[in-house]
């Protein structure tokens, strides 16, 4: 098969999507952060798989299934006292009583509230992740070096350079619905979405054409997400989880 040709990549596309979108793609054996998002139902719960899913996936669901995440309805001493060993990678344990104090600050609901916010304003899903940063900062001033990468930060002119990764597949998780993805926001368009760019989806991204930009930032995110629509104008993120396995198995060089 041709990758390189419209026709033969759309079939790749297609089939790769077809074949992930199965809840068997999510295990112990195959793990995932979004494995553990699909038994929360609360949405700060999701978030939190969210922003701790960097590294390594099988690393990222240990550390995910060690939390409590009935604490974050629970009062701040009781939180701290719990957290007090906690920590993953560049995050120490004062980072995660912090990220678990901010959320259990924000009410049931809120999140999505805040998110339209900023949505509403241009239709872009960036502008609703920037309502929330400032959401949480306002509610703690918490601050350090690894509380800041968890969350992010809003950039002063309002234009993101980095991809915002891990807000991004929040995002799908919560806006997109089929065997994998949540659907539990009904507000935002499917086509407004940005790919959760990471290494394995920029690197197969530009390995099959779809991406000539070769800066890993937000341009190329959003470069790569309208390559996409070409082939799913309503829904370009229906690929994004097909490109990862792609990327993480090296199969690209088996397609290419």
């Amino acid at each position: 098969m041709n990758v390189k040709d419209s026709t033969g990549l759309l079939e790749l596309l297609e089939a790769e999507a077809s074949k992930r979108n199965d809840p068997e793609e999510l295990s112990l054996q195959r793990p995932d952060p979004l494995w553990v998002a699909r038994e929360q139902e609360d949405e700060r719960a999701v978030l939190l798989c969210a922003l701790f899913g960097y590294g390594n996936a099988a690393q990222i669901v240990k550390f995910l299934h060690s939390l409590d995440f009935t604490l974050l309805d629970a009062d701040e001493e009781r939180i701290e006292r719990t957290l007090s060993k906690s920590y993953y990678r560049f995050q120490s344990s004062r980072d995660v009583v912090e990220i678990f104090k901010t959320l259990a600050r924000v009410e049931r609901g809120r999140m999505e509230e805040e998110f339209m916010k900023g949505y509403r304003k241009e239709g872009r899903v960036i502008d609703g992740v920037f309502e929330l940063i400032e959401l949480f900062y306002r509610l703690n001033r918490y601050d350090s070096r690894g509380y800041r990468f968890l969350t992010g930060s809003v950039p002063e002119n309002m234009k993101p350079s980095t991809p915002y990764k891990r807000w991004m597949m929040f995002l799908r998780w919560m806006v997109r619905k089929d065997e994998l993805d949540l659907g539990r926001w009904s507000g935002v368009k499917r086509s407004d979405l940005v790919i959760p760019l990471d290494t394995h989806t920029f690197q197969v991204g530009r390995r099959l054409g779809l991406l000539k930009r070769k800066t890993y930032d937000w341009k190329a995110a959003v470069e790569l997400t309208e390559s996409l629509k070409k082939f799913s104008p309503a829904d370009p993120l229906k690929y994004d989880f097909a490109l990862y396995r792609i990327g993480q198995e090296r199969l690209f060089r088996e397609r290419t």
